[in-house]
C-alpha cells in the first residue's frame, strides 16, 4: 500500500510538472521552469524511485555498477548544468525535440540518482549506503550552488524567456531569473540535503542494530 502511495503521489507530481495548464497557471517565465523542473526531480523522481526500491522492479541490486551512486550523481550534475547552459536551455524552449529531451533527462538522472542512493542494492552493504551519503550531498551543493548563481545573477542569461517574464508575469526578466534561482536552491538543494540526511539515519541504525544484538545474547 505505502509503495502505491508513493507511486501514485510521484505520478501525480509529474502530471502537474508537465500538464499545459501548469504553463498557463504559473507562468512561460524562468521560475514557472524551475518550479516544473524541481517537481520532476526533486519531488516525483524521489517518490518513484523510493515507491520501487527493494521490489521486484528494482534494477540496483542485479546491476551494482550500473547504479553506482556517485558517478549517477555526476551524470546528473551534467545533465542539470548542462540544460541550463543558455544555448542548451533556449532551444529546449524553442524545439519541441529539444524539450522532449530535456525533460526525459531530468526525469531519468533523477530517477537513476535516488534509486542508486535508496535502493535494494544500496541496503545490503553500508559502503554503497555510505557512497549514496556522498552522491546525495553532492548533488545538494551543485543544486545550490547553480542556483545561487542564477540567483545572483546581474543580467538576463535565457533569451527565450524575456518576453514571457514581462507579457505574464510582473517581473522583470533579471528578476524572473533570480527567483528561479532562489526556487532551485531551496527546493533541490532541500530535497537532496534531506536524502542524505535520511541515509546518514539508516547507517547509523545498522551500526546500532549489530550492537544491540551483541548486548542481547551475552550470558
Amino acid at each position: 500500500m505505502k509503495r502505491k502511495l508513493l507511486l501514485g503521489a510521484g505520478l501525480a507530481v509529474l502530471a502537474l510538472a508537465w500538464a499545459p495548464q501548469t504553463s498557463a497557471l504559473i507562468g512561460h517565465g524562468f521560475t514557472g521552469h524551475m518550479i516544473r523542473h524541481m517537481g520532476v526531480v526533486a519531488i516525483a523522481a524521489p517518490l518513484i524511485a523510493l515507491s520501487v526500491a527493494g521490489s521486484r522492479y528494482d534494477l540496483s541490486a542485479s546491476h551494482p555498477l550500473l547504479f553506482a551512486a556517485v558517478p549517477a550523481s555526476l551524470v546528473e550534475l551534467i545533465v542539470v548544468w548542462g540544460w541550463h547552459t543558455p544555448a542548451a536551455h533556449d532551444l529546449a524552449r524553442e524545439s519541441a525535440l529539444a524539450y522532449l529531451g530535456e525533460q526525459a533527462s531530468f526525469l531519468l538522472s533523477g530517477l537513476w540518482v535516488w534509486l542508486a542512493c535508496f535502493g535494494y542494492g544500496a541496503t545490503t552493504k553500508a559502503g554503497r549506503t555510505a557512497a549514496g551519503v556522498v552522491a546525495m550531498l553532492l548533488t545538494s551543493i551543485h543544486m545550490t550552488l547553480l542556483g545561487a548563481l542564477l540567483a545572483m545573477s546581474v543580467r538576463p542569461l535565457f533569451a527565450a524567456h524575456h518576453q514571457a517574464s514581462e507579457t505574464l508575469t510582473l517581473l522583470s526578466p533579471l528578476d524572473d531569473q533570480q527567483l528561479g534561482g532562489v526556487m532551485m536552491l531551496l527546493i533541490g538543494g532541500a530535497a537532496y540535503l534531506a536524502g542524505g540526511v535520511a541515509l546518514v539515519g539508516r547507517l547509523l541504525s545498522d551500526d546500532r542494530a549489530p550492537s544491540a544484538l551483541t548486548r542481547g545474547g551475552r550470558p
